[in-house]
């Protein structure tokens, strides 16, 4: 059927667009010769992270135990879960994974490793981990180097725990200024990562893996350091608004979200039907990815969704308005596609206006 005749609201994904996109960003690691770990929460479906691995990825990347029970359950076989993961009944899981997948994820604490410890006491194969390196988003990670060198240490002393790297998010990249900011933010992270590094080798621990990403930097050349082994990015494959402010297009924005107006109650106002519940009400504030509005109508002279409700987006604008009628379908980009990918138990993939296939979210709501 002809993508206009889906029902609405719809998460659309055009198959072109997403394809370069996936090419891309491949070509991108293999320049700089490290592995490509896609970050597969932008959008939870095994199909797409398949199409990644096809085009050369090393193995992807999931926030949650959840979502590697998902691809793992449907053919993905090698998943870094960039997360703390604490607590026996999580551990268990992961652990049953262990049997039969190739799977790690971050630490960042002793305390952690104790719990690691005792669940895989029972494992014929060790916990492989990676500690994840604060470098400037301020979220979790390990800040001072004597609380890594320490961290390190047990480790090595560990029966049931292996070290197999690190890894950092530069996600306050996104907040950069300008270009030259981001790549300075970028270049930091990476030096404070290969840092870290370093000092687990004067402790006796080559590390296998060297993990950095995030989406804004590797849109563009900034290069990868001597070191790094890994990039860790997701939002690339179907970008957003904030991706497409942070190059200054929306031309590789594969995603869309395809509504329909419901009303045109004032001469300025416009409603179609969706809201919070199928787009989100996330925004971004600052610096190179800052958001105007709540999405973006593709294909405009810069109309933005200006509020939502849980089952309406409003749009003020007296000339858009004019242009439209009751009952035509608009496609919105989200400002941020990982919580919208979220929000759909499926995505129709298009290409040239047509659907082509129906792809589940196996992956939607699997936050623990």
């Amino acid at each position: 059927m002809k993508m206009t005749e889906l029902d609405t609201p719809s998460l659309l994904i055009d198959r072109e667009i997403m394809m370069d996109n996936i090419r891309r960003m491949q070509l991108y690691a293999d320049q700089y010769d490290v592995h490509l770990r896609p970050h597969t929460k932008t959008h939870k479906m095994p199909a797409l992270a398949k199409l990644q691995e096809d085009a050369g990825a090393k193995g992807i990347t999931v926030a949650k135990v959840g979502e590697a029970e998902v691809m793992a359950e449907n053919g993905l076989n090698d998943i870094f879960i960039a997360n703390e993961i604490v607590g026996e009944v999580k551990l268990n899981r992961v652990k049953k994974l262990a049997e039969t997948i190739n799977i790690s994820f971050g630490v960042d604490s002793i305390e952690q490793c104790e719990m690691i410890e005792d669940v895989f006491s029972d494992s014929h194969k060790p916990a492989q981990v990676l500690i994840e390196i604060e470098v400037g988003e301020n979220r979790s990670g390990v800040i001072e180097e004597s609380d890594y060198i320490r961290l390190v240490d047990y480790i090595k002393n560990c029966s049931h725990v292996k070290l197999k790297g690190i890894f950092s998010h530069d996600g306050h990249t996104y907040k950069a200024k300008d270009l030259e900011d981001c790549r300075r933010l970028y270049n930091e992270a990476q030096k404070r990562t290969l840092r870290f590094a370093q000092l687990a080798e004067e402790q006796g621990c080559k590390l296998e893996t060297v993990s950095i990403g995030s989406t804004p930097p590797l849109l563009h050349d900034f290069g990868v350091m001597e070191g790094i082994t890994e990039l860790r990015v997701g939002t690339y494959i179907l970008m957003d608004v904030s991706q497409g402010n942070a190059i200054g297009s929306y031309s590789t924005c594969a995603a869309s979200v395809l509504t329909t107006v419901i009303s045109k109650p004032t001469n300025e106002r416009v409603i179609t039907d969706v809201g919070a519940k199928g787009l989100t009400m996330q925004t971004r504030s600052e610096g190179i990815c800052a958001t105007t509005g709540i999405g973006y109508i593709k294909n405009s002279d810069q109309v933005h969704i200006d509020q939502l409700f849980d089952e309406h987006a409003i749009i003020y604008n007296e000339e858009f308005r004019n242009q439209i009628a009751i009952g035509e379908k608009l496609e919105i980009i989200p400002n941020h596609i990982c919580p919208v990918c979220n929000l759909y138990d499926y995505a129709y993939l298009v290409s040239e206006g047509e659907v082509v296939e129906e792809i589940s979210i196996l992956g939607r709501g699997k936050l623990q």
